[in-house]
């Protein structure tokens, strides 16, 4: 039996720090007139997506969007919800895991229209994630932008995606998985690897380079010891309806715990943002191109 292919330790640091790169560069401003002219120029703040600012993983709900659309059958849905449960329950990200995730994405991506992808994005956040951000977290990134700091997310998410949300926000704007794309459409490559632990670091020191930041001045939130590397670099690491894990490093290191949860059962373990934003994206993407070769 062939065994796949797995990158070197050395290819894995390349590939995280050519995302992360490209991230950086992708990252716009997308809501200038909220920080036009930030008081405090060395200083942001970089808040992971998935149940750290959103409550479950974006990429399910973008998902659900397109069930209610009939991109999808309600059988596909429970799939997707089954995969989460059962990763959760796993509780770790296996590199096989997110190999398989990553090329059923690429698979389907190849093809696809970027402003199809982006307009469907604006209609469900609307409609299905809006009412899911953490108050909460919300709040604490309206505290570093009323001190006239710059808030980003970082998540696996696609980066066009990111951007929505980050827009909708009123934050800065997004640190997200970028896609290789030739005349407006998806071509089923990633550009490095996508947006996951060491290539979030990698991203964010990108940024921080590129827009002047002192990262002992920066704050970094998430819910997952995945995103450590992140947590990591910054001054101030703030857990976020940690799983356990990194509850446990969080109070080991003294690092603040905010949990805006209500229920225990909802702090066992974090979604893996990967494998969810892998394989759903490569579901989407099909559905997309079922839905166009039928002429619908």
């Amino acid at each position: 039996m062939r065994m796949p292919w797995r990158p070197s330790p050395a290819e894995s640091r390349r590939l995280a720090r050519v995302a992360g790169a490209a991230s950086a560069a992708a990252a716009v401003a997308v809501a200038p007139e909220a920080v036009a002219v930030p008081a405090d120029r060395r200083a942001a703040a970089f808040f992971d997506v998935d149940n750290t600012m959103m409550m479950g993983a974006s990429m399910y709900h973008f998902a659900k969007g397109l069930t209610a659309r009939k991109f999808f059958s309600n059988r596909d849905l429970a799939n997707f919800a089954w995969q989460q449960i059962r990763f959760r329950v796993r509780g770790v990200e296996h590199p096989e895991d997110v190999r398989a995730a990553r090329e059923n994405a690429l698979s389907f991506a190849k093809g696809i229209a970027v402003d199809e992808v982006v307009r469907l994005g604006e209609e469900i956040y609307d409609e299905v994630m809006a009412e899911r951000i953490w108050a909460g977290t919300r709040a604490l990134a309206q505290l570093h932008l009323d001190a006239g700091q710059r808030v980003w997310l970082v998540t696996a998410t696609p980066v066009e995606l990111a951007q929505i949300i980050a827009q909708r926000l009123g934050l800065t704007g997004a640190l997200g998985t970028v896609s290789e794309v030739v005349a407006g459409r998806y071509t089923g490559r990633l550009v490095g690897e996508m947006m996951h632990g060491e290539a979030k670091a990698e991203a964010v020191k990108a940024l921080a380079a590129q827009e002047g930041l002192a990262l002992a001045r920066c704050s970094a939130y998430s819910d997952s010891t995945n995103d450590l590397p992140m947590l990591s670099l910054v001054g101030k690491p703030v857990a976020i309806n940690p799983d356990a894990d990194l509850r446990a490093v969080a109070r080991e290191q003294g690092w603040q715990i905010r949990d805006f949860r209500t229920g225990r059962k909802a702090a066992r373990i974090g979604v893996p943002t990967t494998l969810v934003a892998g394989a759903l994206a490569g579901g989407i993407a099909g559905g997309l191109a079922v839905r166009r070769r039928l002429g619908s």
